[in-house]
């Protein structure tokens, strides 16, 4: 009835140790690449999609222009939403 698992304490004490953050320091090399990377990825998203907003018209935008600006904020998601489903579509220019 009363009896232990064997292993849980040392179960416990792995999930403590990879639960730990590293410094930025203590990253390896290709870690801290991709991590500038990534952000640099994230900052021209917001970039393009704020200066997208602020060159388009309203009556060109699906809800309001503060709506989307507050939306962009959030990390890739906010900017891909704008982008996907924030702007109205323009009729194509056809060709003769």
């Amino acid at each position: 009835m009363g009896t232990k698992r064997s292993g849980t304490k040392n179960l416990g004490s792995k999930r403590a140790a990879w639960k730990k953050n590293k410094s930025w320091k203590e990253l390896p090399p290709a870690a801290r690449i991709g991590t500038i990377v990534i952000g640099a990825a994230q900052l021209a998203f917001l970039t393009a999609a704020q200066r997208d907003l602020s060159r388009r018209p309203a009556e060109q935008i699906r809800g309001s222009k503060m709506f989307w600006r507050l939306a962009t904020l959030i990390n890739f998601i906010g900017p891909g939403c704008y982008f996907a489903f924030g702007r109205k579509r323009l009729p194509g220019v056809t060709r003769k």
